[in-house]
């Protein structure tokens, strides 16, 4: 057993550290990583490296999952640059970005108060997956110049992709 727990993410996976992964490869490389950590090999090794299997395959997991989420993994680069989410505590948000917001929550609820929605859910969820795709571009840009206004504009783009994200979830459960 050669790899080290608590390593970098990116590290983990033989992948360079970027905001651009290629998610076929990151697929393949879980499964291969899985394959050599899982518990079901060392069950007759010692005590010491059943443990570490497990902790291997349940940071194999943890990576893979932040890793393949574009979300999960801008937050994960921003982490690893020292920068705090503060998901909790800190709600200031652009104000145009709020008012788009609610526009959205109001079209989604709206669409939930027709019998027949699926036009208007098609529709919706289009308006948002491109709203994704340009705050998933701006995170690009922002994570490239990085530095201290850089990573701040990244950070700002993640927050609002999890609130995309958190919609887009909404959208497809009503569908």
């Amino acid at each position: 057993m050669q790899a080290v727990p608590g390593r970098n993410y990116f590290e983990l996976f033989g992948l360079p550290e970027s905001f651009d992964v290629d998610v076929v490869e990151l697929a393949g490389r879980y499964r291969e990583l899985q394959r050599r950590f899982h518990p079901d090999r060392f069950a007759a090794a010692s005590e010491s490296d059943r443990r570490r299997s497990v902790q291997m395959t349940a940071e194999i997991n943890a990576a893979y999952q932040a890793l393949r989420d574009p979300v999960a993994r801008g937050r994960y680069l921003l982490e690893l640059r020292g920068v705090a989410m503060h998901a909790d505590t800190d709600t200031r948000m652009e104000p145009a970005f709020l008012m788009q917001q609610m526009e959205l929550r109001e079209a989604l609820a709206e669409t939930r108060a027709v019998a027949d929605r699926g036009a208007r859910l098609a529709r919706l969820q289009r308006q948002v997956e491109e709203l994704m795709e340009q705050k998933v571009a701006a995170l690009r840009r922002h994570l490239a110049a990085g530095g201290g206004d850089g990573n701040a504009a990244a950070r700002n783009a993640v927050r609002e992709m999890q609130f995309l994200q958190k919609l887009t979830r909404e959208i497809e459960e009503l569908e």
